[in-house]
């Protein structure tokens, strides 16, 4: 394709590249990985998202991202903690930045596409709008939050597997910190020199990795997506069938 434009004399510029998402599922770890390759040589790369989805309803499904300049500092420093993220004041919502897109036809599209209007005051589309079965697209996007809660659920039980061993490493330093001053007392007491508190050979003293709050601020992002598009299917529906029960007492 770049190829062909480049030999039209179209403007074939590489700035970005596009991809296709389900129900808009495509805050992953990869996507982030190929902003930060394109980054390289790219400085204001951005990502098209197309959701065929939502074109089923009839809404075009477009998205253009990049990533945020405080999340590519904290992602090449490679520190996802808690400490860090609490300094940075980041929050899961300021991964991505979403870049408005304009859609615009030319004028001998918009005339063609006059010339394909009826003169019918109401059309099949018009009744298209309040056909209100979207069971199926509902379903989806409820098992697709089922299964990001439930991924959130096995990010949360790493840290809380990490916290307990956290805790109990403390209390065993506590407890190694206060057998060897009792210990150094003894020694004080017979003339001796004492033997050093801090002992970093020590594997109670090793630091224990702290797991990273990316995948977890990932998929948080993905089930406010996920609520956000539930919650706007129900409130037109919720329209439709006022409108249908107005038209229908009439």
């Amino acid at each position: 394709m770049m190829r062909c434009l480049r030999e039209v004399n179209v403007d074939n510029n590489t700035v970005g590249w596009y991809q296709s998402t389900v129900l808009g599922s495509y805050q992953t770890v990869e996507l982030i990985e190929t902003f930060m390759n394109y980054q390289e040589n790219i400085k204001r790369c951005v990502c098209i998202i197309y959701d065929p989805s939502k074109a089923d309803l009839g809404v075009l499904a477009l998205k253009a991202l990049k990533l945020s300049d405080s999340f590519m500092e904290l992602y090449r420093g490679g520190n996802f903690t808690g400490e860090k993220l609490r300094e940075k004041n980041f929050s899961w919502m300021d991964i991505f930045e979403e870049i408005p897109i304009k859609v615009s036809n030319s004028a001998l599209v918009s005339a063609f596409m006059t010339e394909l209007e009826t003169d019918a005051p109401v059309s099949q589309g018009d009744y298209d709008r309040l056909h209100s079965s979207t069971t199926p697209f509902l379903e989806n996007n409820m098992e697709f939050l089922i299964k990001c809660m439930d991924d959130l659920s096995m990010e949360q039980q790493k840290f809380q597997y990490y916290y307990r061993n956290l805790s109990r490493q403390q209390a065993q330093q506590q407890a190694w910190l206060q057998k060897r001053r009792t210990e150094n007392m003894a020694r004080r007491s017979a003339g001796e020199e004492p033997l050093p508190e801090e002992d970093p050979s020590n594997p109670i003293f090793k630091p224990i990795p702290e797991p990273s709050r990316l995948e977890s601020f990932l998929i948080t992002n993905q089930v406010s997506n996920f609520c956000g598009q539930i919650n706007g299917v129900a409130g037109q529906n919720f329209s439709r069938l006022y409108l249908t029960k107005a038209l229908h007492d009439n």
